[in-house]
């Protein structure tokens, strides 16, 4: 396992210690001990699946952590700082998540997170906190001041929920309901 730090304070991939022979691979995808400074007592795993073009956020919390685990298609993550006490806040990246990558990255809370599926995928995600609606919270994802390139063509808009369609600008935030 290898551990790789991001462009934003906090944010991190794991490259797995992957395991095969002409039968196939494997990987464990989530430890514990990889992820320091969180206690993971309120353990909760999802799955998720979207079609090609869907795009999902931004979304934040002020509580919860993330780790992403892509089992198959293609992802193009988008990750913005929205820290008020980080060292990068207002630093936004992107970065790739592939089923045949063997990547996992772990999201902090208080980083804005979303994702655009450049193929049909399916991922895995391990999240420190029971979901309960109270700590959604949503971002603008096409707003120009994160600075994110999402990959979209513009000839095909991605898909997109209502909520996340009617989600914010930052300018729009008030300070006091950042993380």
């Amino acid at each position: 396992m290898e551990r790789r730090e991001g462009r934003i304070a906090g944010v991190f991939t794991v490259e797995l210690d992957v395991f095969g022979d002409d039968r196939g691979r494997f990987a464990e995808i989530f430890r514990r001990e990889w992820f320091p400074g969180r206690a993971w007592d309120r353990l909760q795993v999802n799955r998720s699946h979207s079609g090609p073009g869907v795009l999902r956020g931004l979304h934040f919390h002020h509580f919860q952590a993330d780790c992403w685990h892509c089992v198959a298609g293609s992802l193009r993550v988008g990750l913005y700082d929205l820290r008020r006490r980080s060292p990068t806040r207002g630093l936004g990246e992107t970065l790739q998540l592939a089923g045949e990558s063997f990547r996992t990255l772990f999201i902090p809370p208080g980083v804005a997170h979303g994702y655009h599926t450049l193929a049909e995928a399916t991922f895995l995600y391990v999240v420190d906190q029971y979901y309960t609606g109270a700590d959604e919270h949503g971002l603008a994802w096409d707003d120009p001041g994160l600075g994110l390139d999402w990959g979209v063509d513009p000839g095909r808009p991605p898909l997109i929920s209502h909520r996340d369609a009617v989600n914010p600008r930052l300018c729009d935030l008030d300070e006091a309901d950042l993380p």
